[in-house]
């Protein structure tokens, strides 16, 4: 394999003009490229390759601004759902640490006691990685929060409606598996869902809040875990194949699929009411590729707006 090189700015708008980008503003490019890193950038480029030429060419007409575009279209995209993804995590963190607590107790010798959790033979090696994980992120973490800091010093303990601020969403995901049946269905059954449902939803919740919390690329993003079969599918209409629906299964529209049960009615209103803006102004911007070919890429029904309107 070839050793890649430094390349400086010039070098790297060459690189894209020699696979048929158009760069007509050099300054501007040169901005861009410097602030936002060409190798960002150009993680774009899929959507505006043209798969009947070799060498991964452009698109006919394709200028560096709707490349650009489609770069600060996911960055929006990313923060709009970080904010309603953190949104959630924080009421899943204190409806787990509420429902817990007023169980089990709520100092760390009461709510991390094994036998507040699930008993099933199969899962006893599961408890056991899951409460070690917890262990070690409340050592490593709880010093560096003044809430646990403040209860460490005056109380000797933390309370898990505190404790909960320290552990990561992919920690509360895997503490939500490993809960007797009996305090998954009470949780299960304040958002209307099933039990299993939940627990792939949070799989898919606390994978999607690393991806934005970590800036890496949203719009096409596909999660190893598909969401169930749901009435908002069937509502919509969402094209089926051999292997079930297209759309709406481990995609951004899948995500949108469960926030509509986990958001307030008013969030989720916010919520549609924001992507829309943004995938709108992207339209404007974008003239190389359709609309919908860019709305199906992200894993959206033509239309997806619809969602708004189901009860």
């Amino acid at each position: 394999m070839r050793e890649k090189t430094f390349k400086t700015l010039d070098e790297q708008i060459e690189i894209l003009r020699s696979k048929g980008l158009i760069v007509n503003n050099e300054d501007y490019a040169r901005k861009v490229l410097l602030r936002e890193n060409y190798f960002f950038i150009s993680g774009y480029r899929y959507l505006f390759l043209d798969n009947n030429k070799s060498g991964k060419m452009f698109l006919d007409n394709t200028k560096f601004e709707e490349l650009y575009s489609m770069f600060l279209f996911d960055r929006h995209l990313r923060n709009i759902f970080f904010k309603y993804l953190l949104i959630i995590e924080n009421n899943v963190k204190s409806i787990i640490s509420y429902q817990l607590s007023k169980r089990y107790g709520f100092k760390e010798k009461d709510y991390l006691n094994v036998k507040n959790f699930t008993q099933d033979s199969l899962k006893v090696r599961q408890v056991k990685d899951v409460l070690n994980k917890m262990k070690r992120q409340i050592s490593v973490n709880s010093k560096k929060h003044s809430a646990t800091l403040h209860y460490l010093n005056n109380y000797g303990y933390i309370p898990m409606w505190i404790m909960v601020k320290v552990l990561s969403f992919g920690i509360i995901s895997e503490l939500y598996c490993i809960l007797k049946p009996e305090d998954q269905l009470r949780i299960a059954d304040l958002y209307d869902l099933k039990i299993d449902t939940l627990e792939v939803y949070l799989s898919l919740l606390a994978n999607f809040r690393n991806l934005c919390a970590h800036e890496d690329i949203l719009y096409d993003h596909r999660t190893q875990r598909s969401i169930p079969n749901d009435q908002i599918h069937g509502i919509l209409k969402i094209e089926q194949n051999d292997f079930g629906y297209i759309y709406g299964k481990n995609d951004l529209f899948a995500l949108l699929i469960i926030m509509k049960y986990m958001l307030s009615k008013d969030e989720f209103k916010e919520l549609i009411n924001e992507v829309g803006y943004e995938i709108d102004v992207l339209d404007s911007r974008i003239d190389v590729v359709p609309l919908n070919a860019i709305l199906n890429k992200i894993g959206f029904p033509d239309n997806w707006r619809d969602i708004a309107k189901i009860d």
